[in-house]
C-alpha cells in the first residue's frame, strides 16, 4: 500500500504516514528498520506493509485501535520508499 510520510523522529526511528484518504497511521522503529532507510522526510511517498490480520496487532504500541476501515487494528511492519 502507498502512503505519504507525515512525521518522523530520527532518534526513535518512528513516526506516522498519511494514507491516501488522509488517515494518519503510526509506525515504530522496527517497521522503519525493516525498510532499510536511513532518513525519512515529510512529504515523501512511501510503500508500507501491514502485519497479517490477527497477528497480535491489536493493543500493541503503534496499533490502530482508533482507525476505521481495512487498516483498523493492524500495525505497519515495513516502511520504504515508493519506487515507480
Amino acid at each position: 500500500m502507498q502512503a505519504t510520510a507525515y512525521t518522523f523522529d530520527p532518534s526513535t526511528r518512528s513516526g506516522s504516514v498519511l494514507l491516501d484518504d488522509g488517515t494518519p497511521v503510526p509506525f515504530d522503529g522496527a517497521a522503519f528498520d525493516a525498510g532499510g532507510l536511513l532518513l525519512l522526510r515529510p512529504g515523501q511517498r512511501v510503500r508500507i506493509e501491514f502485519a497479517a490480520p490477527g497477528d497480535g496487532a491489536r493493543g500493541e504500541a503503534g496499533g490502530l485501535a482508533d482507525a476505521a476501515g481495512p487498516v483498523a487494528g493492524r500495525r505497519i511492519t515495513l516502511v520504504t520508499l515508493q519506487t515507480f
